[in-house]
């Protein structure tokens, strides 16, 4: 019963709130997968066999760093997606699905792609981040944390988080820590430094954790149970949604949160201390990908498609 109060009180409110629409939009050459920012520049992985870099002024692309296509079970040349992005200096680090399922990493530098993990090494990487200009650390389909040397192309440690199935990970600001978030609803925290593990967060998700994300100390969560989570030094706390949470993101203070917040793939942002609610944003037409805060006052929101949609906090 509660439940139930919870959930009406909820779409009450939201059906209440005016929904803001996007300032401008950014159209990419396929679906968006994920997304970084880099000084002003917008970098999006998409599924069509590249990475478009955005002008965030002009909303243009201004340059594409593009795999090879492969070829499917039938022999046929697909796209080849790009699972993630990130960016270290002036190197890039571009993660695409390969033959037969595979994955590989390729080093984007000075207009070339340099490959530092073939798919012949069979490794079914979802998501990898730079540690420093040697090290990158994998996520795994098995739920296998790697920190991986790309110079000497060797693992530094492995570690399997859990049992359960990897869904996503991220660094803490420092990259210390890796928090991992899976289907069992756990957090699970490792030093990057070693691979021990240092803590379990849990008891709050109760499905699938889809995202994470983690700034100045705060951690949110997105979850097929339909809780966004929020977990502080001393606390944690969730809200209910109407609908499974797809994305989460957190501004750079760590003080407003953005969670995918119904079936019609709106977004509201809500201050992490206060759980007070600042605004709903509309205009997603497809599921949800990534919510990326630029600064406390801007955002920018993927789904599965080519739009993205930027927003200015009102």
């Amino acid at each position: 019963m509660k439940l139930l109060l919870a959930i009406i009180l909820f779409n009450i409110t939201l059906f209440a709130t005016t929904i803001q629409k996007p300032t401008d939009q950014y159209i990419a050459d396929g679906a968006v997968i994920d997304m970084i920012i880099d000084e002003d520049k917008l970098y999006a992985a998409t599924s069509a066999s590249c990475i478009d870099i955005f002008d965030i002024k002009s909303k243009k692309i201004i340059e594409k760093i593009s795999v090879t296509k492969i070829k499917d079970f039938m022999g046929d040349e697909i796209d080849s997606k790009i699972y993630s992005v990130d960016k270290l200096k002036d190197e890039i680090l571009v993660l695409s699905l390969g033959k037969g399922g595979a994955r590989r990493i390729h080093i984007y530098k000075n207009k070339k792609l340099n490959l530092v993990i073939p798919t012949s090494k069979h490794l079914y990487i979802a998501k990898a981040k730079f540690l420093d200009k040697d090290n990158v650390i994998l996520g795994l389909l098995s739920n296998d944390i790697v920190s991986y040397n790309i110079r000497t192309k060797k693992e530094n440690w492995s570690v399997q988080a859990s049992l359960s199935k990897f869904s996503d990970f991220v660094l803490t600001e420092k990259k210390d820590k890796v928090i991992v978030a899976d289907e069992s609803g756990d957090l699970q925290i490792i030093n990057t430094r070693d691979g021990k593990h240092l803590k379990t967060l849990s008891g709050e998700n109760l499905d699938n954790v889809f995202r994470v994300d983690t700034k100045n100390g705060i951690i949110a969560t997105a979850g097929q149970d339909r809780r966004v989570v929020v977990y502080d030094a001393n606390s944690a706390y969730y809200k209910i949604s109407s609908f499974m949470i797809y994305a989460v993101g957190l501004s750079p203070s760590g003080k407003i949160v953005g969670y995918a917040s119904n079936e019609n793939n709106d977004v509201t942002l809500f201050k992490t201390n206060t759980k007070s609610t600042i605004g709903v944003f509309g205009g997603n037409k497809i599921t949800l990908t990534n919510i990326l805060f630029k600064n406390e006052n801007e955002f920018f929101v993927s789904s599965d498609e080519k739009t993205i949609n930027y927003y200015k906090i009102k």
